[in-house]
């Protein structure tokens, strides 16, 4: 990779409900599809900080961070997702930004391959960091 390369650094939550459901969003940008809350990194943030602002940003509310369960690299957005399991914080109301248009707990079975494989293997954490390409 050279030096002027672009690449792109994100940072994602998988975050259940009572009902062992995730949480996904719907972007009002781009394909305006499903996605984890979370986004990009900012010049100078850890991929912790990003996704605390992420999650602020994009529900209106707080999270607190569990633990990092993988590193995966999409090629179609030339990027590396990091992925943490993380808990919105007691009596959280989540309020939406202007980049999702919808908020939705999905059970396992109904997420796409990639997202599917993603939660499966935040949940099944057993101390050592996943890391795969689609």
């Amino acid at each position: 990779m050279a030096f002027t390369d672009f690449y792109r650094l994100s940072s994602h939550a998988v975050i259940l409900n009572e009902n062992n459901e995730v949480l996904l969003l719907k972007a009002t940008y781009a394909n305006c599809a499903w996605g984890l809350p979370g986004g990009g990194l900012d010049m100078g943030e850890t991929i912790h900080e990003a996704l605390i602002r992420e999650c602020k940003e994009e529900l209106g509310c707080d999270i607190s961070i569990d633990y990092l369960s993988g590193v995966y690299f999409h090629s179609a957005v030339i990027s590396h997702a990091f992925i943490f399991r993380c808990h919105l914080s007691k009596n959280s109301n989540i309020q939406l930004s202007s980049e999702h248009s919808e908020f939705k707990w999905f059970s396992i079975d109904e997420l796409s391959p990639i997202q599917k494989q993603r939660v499966e293997d935040c949940l099944t954490f057993n101390g050592e960091v996943k890391s795969r390409a689609f």
